[in-house]
């Protein structure tokens, strides 16, 4: 499938190579272009250098590298929270509880600290997983460790007190395989701007670090799954979001949820204005969110960033929410490689077009130019840091980039996107109109309404 956010390639044709081939054509000093999950990656730039010919300018300065996050837009300081939730009414019997346990964290406007620490990035076991998943036998062909994710630090501080008034509140949903905290440029500049932004690992899809030091794989990466497990896993992943929005329910009224009875941060309970609540996700999180509306409607307004509403993009079937629509505005925000509207064109989607004739709430469709999938994510710029720490200024960067990410500068991406969620979220639960969702805007021309 390879619109979710790990689908692997496996195909010579069309440029869709595995990280196997694609470790076959990079740089002399070991860099090779692959990625976990490269949908529809070219190896190099078409117009550029033949592949046996990209080589390294220089010796590569190999080393952990730390990342720096985009500054967010907003006025508010910013607090997180990690909560551990067991869910008694589904049993696993994988966990120590014998249920099924989940870890979220809230990112929220704080209120006055002191000398609170900045939140890393991921935490250790967490961090060296997914680092893993990067620089193994069919990840980046990079030493272990050169993604310090532990070591890098966010702009949220640990638990520090809320700002004392009322936030929307917003679900967010990773794609498939993918840790709650790669979409953290996005989460803390939503969080800026005044909402709790309630991030979710999907236990047994990704890795999740439990308090203590309890760490739970994921799931084994291999082909793609079939069609019978993205339903299985969308299901389990609405149950998820369901089951979040009830817990944070309980916290509003006042009740403690989490398994190690950890208080919340002073005022942050008060402060979730659950009358207006929404929800994003990428890839399998955008479909996660679309369905969890469908099923649920505590949930006003949703987002979904580059993810099929079928259970695989080329055969299907059509998943419910796009044979049905929603009585409640959704956003489709697509990357410029997949959310096509030519029903002639291979990468055509029919789920979305699907979905937008049944639509009967609101609907807009977005396409971000010059983008690939993982552009919705952190990893836009996490790459562009890390390539340019270890291999300078060389030109083979741009190459890289592009079959990675796509040709779009990170900071015009992430600026792009962060506006044009916050807009929706701004109009759908706030109430506030905003001039960027009524059509193609000079101020972000990389950004077009595709519908």
């Amino acid at each position: 499938m390879s619109r979710m956010a790990n689908s692997r390639p496996t195909s010579l044709s069309s440029h869709r190579l595995t990280r196997r081939h694609l470790l076959t054509a990079g740089l002399a000093g070991g860099f090779t272009l692959a990625a976990a999950g490269l949908a529809h990656a070219s190896p190099y730039d078409p117009a550029g250098p033949a592949p046996d010919r990209l080589r390294a300018q220089d010796d590569p300065n190999f080393h952990p590298v730390k990342f720096r996050l985009p500054e967010p837009t907003g006025r508010k300081a910013l607090g997180t929270t990690a909560i551990h939730l067991v869910d008694r009414s589904r049993p696993d019997p994988t966990m120590p509880s014998g249920q099924r346990e989940l870890m979220i964290s809230l990112w929220y406007p704080a209120g006055m600290f002191g000398s609170a620490p900045l939140a890393k990035y991921m935490p250790p076991r967490t961090s060296v997983a997914v680092d893993d998943a990067w620089t193994g036998e069919y990840g980046l062909a990079l030493p272990s460790g050169s993604f310090d994710f532990a070591g890098t630090e966010t702009h949220a501080r640990v638990d520090v007190p809320a700002q004392p008034m009322r936030h929307p509140v917003v679900l967010f949903s990773p794609g498939f395989q993918y840790s709650r905290f790669v979409n953290t440029a996005q989460v803390e500049d939503l969080a800026s701007r005044g909402y709790v932004v309630v991030t979710m690992d999907h236990s047994h899809e990704a890795p999740v670090e439990f308090p203590g030091g309890r760490f739970l794989p994921g799931a084994p990466e291999s082909e793609p799954p079939g069609p019978d497990q993205v339903r299985a896993a969308v299901e389990t992943r609405t149950a998820d979001a369901r089951f979040v929005l009830d817990q944070l329910e309980r916290m509003a009224g006042g009740r403690s949820v989490d398994a190690e009875g950890k208080d919340l941060p002073k005022d942050l309970a008060d402060g979730l204005d659950l009358r207006k609540a929404g929800m994003f996700g990428f890839g399998l999180g955008g479909y996660t969110t679309a369905n969890t509306m469908l099923s649920d409607e505590r949930i006003s307004a949703g987002i979904d960033l580059d993810g099929t509403l079928q259970d695989d993009r080329a055969k299907g079937p059509l998943g419910e929410v796009a044979q049905s629509g929603l009585d409640r505005p959704l956003l489709l925000f697509g990357s410029d490689e997949t959310q096509r509207t030519d029903p002639a064109k291979d990468n055509y989607d029919p789920s979305w077009a699907s979905f937008w004739k049944a639509q009967r709430g609101g609907k807009i469709n977005l396409a971000l130019a010059s983008t690939k999938q993982k552009a919705f994510t952190d990893y836009q710029f996490v790459f562009s840091q890390l390539f340019h720490d270890i291999y300078g200024e060389d030109p083979i960067i741009t190459s890289v980039m592009k079959a990675l990410v796509g040709s779009a500068k990170p900071a015009r991406s992430v600026l792009a996107q962060r506006e044009y969620t916050a807009a929706f979220f701004d109009q759908t639960l706030r109430r506030r109109p905003s001039l960027l969702l009524r059509g193609n805007s000079p101020k972000f021309p990389e950004v077009r309404f595709a519908r």
